[in-house]
């Protein structure tokens, strides 16, 4: 995925992926397994730095359509 508004910090490429993944809190969440925290991650293609954002689903679109805008 390539976008002008975005550059990685490390080598100054356009390209990048995005993914997620979901990890427990502390106290009984982490007790019960409950995966409530969500982070997305930005790579980059050539050089793989990683950004990684903590956000709920609409603060994460937010982000996104910055960059795609």
């Amino acid at each position: 995925m390539q976008h002008q508004n975005w550059k990685c910090l490390k080598c100054n490429h356009t390209e990048f992926e995005t993914d997620e993944f979901r990890a427990t809190g502390g106290g009984l969440s982490r007790f019960f397994d409950v995966q409530n925290k969500k982070f997305t991650t930005v790579t980059c293609s050539r050089c793989y730095y990683t950004e990684i954002y903590r956000a709920d689903s609409s603060t994460i679109d937010n982000v996104f359509d910055f960059f795609t805008g």
